[in-house]
């Protein structure tokens, strides 16, 4: 595997001294051999959002939105609009009738949105002078409607046209939106998750109405994400997992993630030895509709959905909070982390007997609107049947500061984006190589030879 270095990292002395985490130059199951650096940002990248097969664009805290081609690696676009960072980014597609256009729709915290044509480049529309900045954004294709939320929840037309809007009654705001079914969508407010409905009437005019508060976490959401057409859940702060029902918005199964600190601690010294908030952290939840992968402190946690227990698990993945997660199948994920690096996993058979206990392990799932419980009784690794663990295959290490996000691009590579104000296009060096031999003969046979 060849490493890249880009600037210094302290938090790679402590990755060298973990004798569990370093994988070492040996790669073989791992693709990524060759990198190419992209710049345009003169400040930290926190957002990616894939176009098309081969397009993604890239925006943060500079204001720049910027498209590039995955294949070349070239800058296809520069969009310059927004005078502040940008605080949420996604795709709008409406169809109209013929074509379907794929649009980037950005928020900032200049509170204003805008709606761009990533093939021109140009600022289709714009809304300035919001009542307040726009922390995420939920496209709703079936109705041709986005909704942006913050200090308000809004809901625009593809004209920019605001069908409606509802003030919020949390001091954090709308930090998530998800669409549920039957024209519902839930929005997360600090502890609670409201659920709205939408109405479109005879004159094609929408209303919204907020028809349900679920009010069963005990700390602020951190993750919101659908699981299926019947199912989406929830992450918290406090390490509090619950799996919801998209139709009744009950509860089908809550867990509170607890760390043990050591298998060698007596019971009475664990229940006295609290949890650092960080470590219990839900930071992120991605899901391929069977398994749901969730970002905690530093570690991560593979759960059936099927099942509802654990599939697999390490405490300690990364040497700092992992930030983002993808599910590549059944067996095999990604994270990236505060450290600056990206790690590649695999669900092996294997004994987790280097790994500490963990307490509440799916051990208190309940089915249907249980009451939470205040205090779940502590459950050992060894009570949990077919536990397996993540082996750590792949490390891309080359941004110097912590990596916000990814994108994958399947064969075409992956793209990451960092504090460190790059972007880095990790690729199949096989596969690269063989494309410019292939490249090469078609040029030596077109020019006969020469």
């Amino acid at each position: 595997m060849l490493r890249w270095i880009l600037g210094g990292r302290e938090a790679q002395g402590s990755l060298e001294k973990s004798s569990v985490l370093c994988i070492g130059e040996e790669q073989p199951k791992n693709w990524f051999t060759e990198l190419q650096v992209l710049k345009g940002h003169f400040d930290i990248v926190r957002f990616l959002v894939q176009i098309d097969d081969f397009r993604c664009a890239s925006a943060g805290d500079d204001g720049l939105v910027l498209v590039w081609n995955v294949e070349t690696g070239e800058r296809l676009q520069e969009l310059r609009g927004h005078s502040q960072q940008i605080t949420a980014m996604t795709t709008f597609s409406c169809d109209d009738g013929d074509t379907t256009h794929t649009s980037l729709l950005t928020a900032s915290s200049d509170r204003s949105l805008s709606l761009w044509d990533p093939d021109t480049g140009n600022r289709v529309q714009t809304i300035s002078d919001l009542q307040s900045s726009v922390k995420c954004l939920l496209v709703l294709e079936r109705l041709c409607v986005f909704v942006s939320g913050g200090g308000e929840l809004c809901v625009w037309n593809k004209d920019f046209q605001l069908q409606c809007h509802r003030p919020n009654h949390s001091d954090t705001g709308i930090t998530a939106l998800i669409e549920l079914p039957k024209n519902c969508i839930a929005a997360a407010m600090d502890k609670e998750i409201v659920i709205y409905r939408l109405t479109v009437s005879t004159d094609t005019s929408i209303s919204v109405a907020e028809v349900r508060c679920l009010s069963d976490h005990q700390d602020r959401i951190r993750a919101l994400i659908n699981v299926n057409d019947g199912l989406f859940a929830s992450g918290s702060h406090a390490g509090e997992l619950i799996l919801w029902d998209a139709i009744e918005w009950n509860i089908m199964a809550y867990e509170h993630i607890l760390w043990e600190e050591s298998q060698a601690c007596t019971q009475a010294e664990i229940r006295l030895a609290a949890p650092k908030p960080s470590e219990m952290s839900i930071q992120h939840l991605t899901t391929n509709g069977r398994h749901i992968l969730a970002a905690v402190g530093s570690g991560l946690y593979v759960f059936s959905v099927l099942t509802k227990t654990v599939v697999a698990y390490r405490k300690a993945a990364h040497d700092s909070n992992v930030l983002h997660t993808m599910l590549l199948s059944d067996s095999e994920l990604m994270s990236c982390s505060e450290d600056g690096s990206v790690r590649m996993w695999e669900i092996q058979d294997l004994p987790l007997s280097a790994e500490p206990a963990s307490s509440g392990f799916f051990g208190m799932w309940t089915f249907g609107r249980a009451n939470k419980p205040s205090a779940p009784p502590l459950k050992k690794v060894v009570d949990v049947p077919n536990i397996r663990m993540l082996e750590l295959t792949g490390d891309l290490i080359g941004h110097s500061g912590a990596v916000q996000m990814f994108v994958s691009f399947r064969e075409n590579g992956l793209v990451t984006c960092s504090t460190d104000h790059l972007l880095i296009l990790w690729k199949n060096g096989e596969r690269q190589s063989q494309l410019r031999s292939l490249a090469l003969f078609q040029k030596l046979e077109e020019n006969e030879g020469l």
